[in-house]
């Protein structure tokens, strides 16, 4: 998968990967993105398992344990430097906005 496709990641993207810095299933993900977020982002199953078979493919993040249907994932360096590059891009967003408005808020 071409790295062009993440060059930017939605806000879902965002928090799963956020998320998976610790080892969760995809239900666990789901709970934690809405507490996170305290319910302004939520990750409906079918975005989020078409996600995360994204980011595999991606080698953002690793299957780590299969118990039946129940997955689990863990990012990897790769998600995380992923992860990394989108925070800075939104840090240099603020700071763009906080230098053109002298920092008001609307």
């Amino acid at each position: 998968m071409a790295r062009e496709k993440f060059q930017t990641l939605t806000e879902q993207m965002f928090y799963i990967l956020l998320c998976l810095r610790q080892e969760l299933c995809g239900t666990d993900v789901m709970t934690h993105v809405k507490e996170l977020t305290h319910g302004r982002v939520s990750v409906g199953p079918g975005t989020l398992y078409n996600l995360l078979e994204s980011f595999l493919q991606a080698g953002y993040i690793r299957e780590t344990k299969v118990e039946g249907r129940k997955r689990s994932y863990l990012i990897t360096q790769a998600g995380q430097q992923a992860l990394e590059e989108e925070y800075r891009r939104l840090q240099t967003l603020t700071a763009d906005y906080e230098s053109l408005t002298g920092g008001a808020h609307p």
